[in-house]
């Protein structure tokens, strides 16, 4: 360890309440893809005031911002924050079900939690700040924050409109959430590819449906007659699940999903819907079997619309590309996390999970953490365990949008430990409890802020591991290059899911009252 990360790990404790206190905030706040206003607003003052120039709706993103600082000509180091929730997991940071007040459970709230990634990368930011103002050490600083990732809305479009060009190396750091990624740093199998879109229906011309010379049958109420866009959309996400199955094959861990996204009709009795929309998502190892999917999909929804006399249109939500390894970048902040070591609970932490679990109907137990939180995994080790159940020939598995920053800057991608119970299966809301209650999730903030800011200041003080990196990040490139597949604008005019401000007060997008 050198002067220099010593003093940033020093910094990051010395600002524990601050990084919890903001970690609350967001958790609080627990805004959804493309609408995460308070979040970025929150980022983009304590950034100016922590002296860094900030681009504000970065993209084309409302939601986006680009912050970057100089200590002198130098390398510079990308680290960034992600701070969208997930709707129908409205949670309150204490160790019961209860929604956040005066919402109800189907409100966002995180999951991951998107609110201490972003703060652990922040007080890595922040830190590594201090100590190349402390020690003298040249070069710069740049932080994006990146919306609507649930979604993997803005990595792509950030990587194609060149925000992670330049970079000398770029820190991703995720909370654990699967064995065994877990205070580890990922080896060779990276995500893989991810598309999303959104197929629109729309019924304009109902008044012709059914007719032969162009003119309805009198007193026949022929509009409502036409099938329109609901029956659109319902034939699209039958069809979907029955074509499923024949569009990929049978092995890689990928998956299709899909979400209607409400269009808020209330329709009379006789008008049929004008408008209904359906998101696919899909999560496969290479971007030819996500244009496979999309080619079948886009089938689907043009013989779908000529059947309900419905027009079609798709627009896309994302475009992601899989992973690119770096071995040399995974070293080094492998390096760090055996520096700075697992995460730490004391006995309030425990004795608040020991609380969750009888919540969910489980005999509190003596140490209710899940083993694996307390202990660090090689990267080779876990790579081999990850192996195990995929097939020799498959390089990504799942998918998360961080992989198109490995494509502009040499990348390692890491996971600390959140807190995680022993036995269970437990409910969602006990992991995201967990995830807000800063007794158990702050230990984890710290661990990974100071990860972030050790391998930041690694890549910075030590040319030879710069370089290495570098040179291997070179040669991948030239073996397989996957230039920036976003073609479209930010898909920021949807009806995504939001918070609303109405007579009553702030109200989810869908009533708090009982219907």
């Amino acid at each position: 360890m050198t002067d220099a990360t010593q003093t940033a790990r020093a910094h990051v404790v010395a600002n524990a309440d601050y990084l919890s206190r903001g970690c609350a905030t967001i958790f609080e706040y627990a805004e959804p893809a493309w609408r995460e206003y308070r979040s970025a607003a929150w980022y983009v003052a304590e950034l100016r005031k922590a002296g860094f120039d900030v681009e504000e709706g970065s993209g084309g993103m409302p939601t986006a911002f680009c912050a970057q600082w100089s200590n002198g000509a130098g390398p510079v180091v990308g680290m960034y924050a992600e701070y969208d929730a997930v709707p129908a997991n409205c949670q309150a940071a204490a160790p019961a079900r209860a929604p956040r007040g005066g919402l109800g459970f189907q409100a966002a709230g995180h999951t991951d939690p998107h609110s201490a990634l972003g703060m652990a990368g922040l007080g890595g930011l922040l830190a590594t700040k201090a100590a190349m103002e402390h020690h003298g050490i040249k070069g710069g600083l740049r932080f994006t924050g990146e919306p609507a990732e649930k979604v993997r809305g803005s990595k792509p479009i950030h990587a194609a409109k060149g925000y992670y060009d330049g970079l000398a190396a770029m820190l991703s750091f995720h909370p654990f959430y699967m064995l065994p990624m877990c205070n580890t740093v990922r080896w060779d199998t990276h995500c893989g590819a991810a598309y999303a879109m959104i197929y629109r229906f729309r019924c304009d011309d109902a008044q012709a449906w059914g007719t032969s010379d162009g003119a309805p049958i009198p007193q026949s109420h022929s509009d409502v007659r036409a099938p329109g866009a609901n029956d659109a959309l319902v034939q699209m996400y039958q069809a979907g699940r029955f074509l499923r199955d024949t569009m990929l094959p049978h092995q890689g861990g990928w998956s299709i999903s899909e979400a209607i996204i409400s269009t808020g009709q209330a329709t009379a009795d006789n008008l049929p819907a004008s408008l209904a929309e359906i998101q696919y998502m899909m999560r496969v190892p290479t971007v030819q079997m996500a244009e496979q999917v999309t080619a079948a999909l886009d089938r689907q929804a043009d013989a779908i619309a000529a059947m309900t006399g419905c027009t079609v249109t798709r627009h896309w939500v994302c475009k992601s590309r899989p992973g690119l390894a770096n071995h040399a970048m995974a070293s080094v902040v492998w390096d760090g996390i055996q520096a700075v070591g697992a995460p730490r609970w004391g006995d309030a932490a425990r004795d608040v999970m020991r609380k969750v679990q009888a919540a969910c109907g489980v005999d509190p137990m003596d140490d209710p953490l899940l083993e694996a939180c307390a202990a660090l995994i090689d990267p080779q080790e876990a790579e081999a365990i990850l192996r195990r159940d995929l097939p020799p020939s498959q390089s990504n598995s799942t998918s998360d949008d961080y992989t198109d920053m490995t494509w502009h800057a040499p990348t390692a991608r890491f996971y600390m430990a959140r807190p995680a119970l022993r036995g269970g299966p437990y409910p969602a809301w006990a992991m995201n409890a967990l995830g807000g209650i800063s007794a158990t999730i702050d230990p984890m903030v710290q661990a990974a802020a100071q990860v972030l800011a050790v391998s930041a200041l690694r890549i910075l003080e030590d040319e030879g591991a710069r370089n290495s990196a570098m040179r291997e990040f070179e040669d991948r490139k030239q073996v397989a290059d996957i230039p920036p597949l976003c073609d479209y604008e930010p898909p920021i005019n949807f009806a995504w899911p939001e918070y609303v401000e109405t007579p009553r007060g702030r109200d989810w997008h869908i009533p708090v009252s009982p219907i």
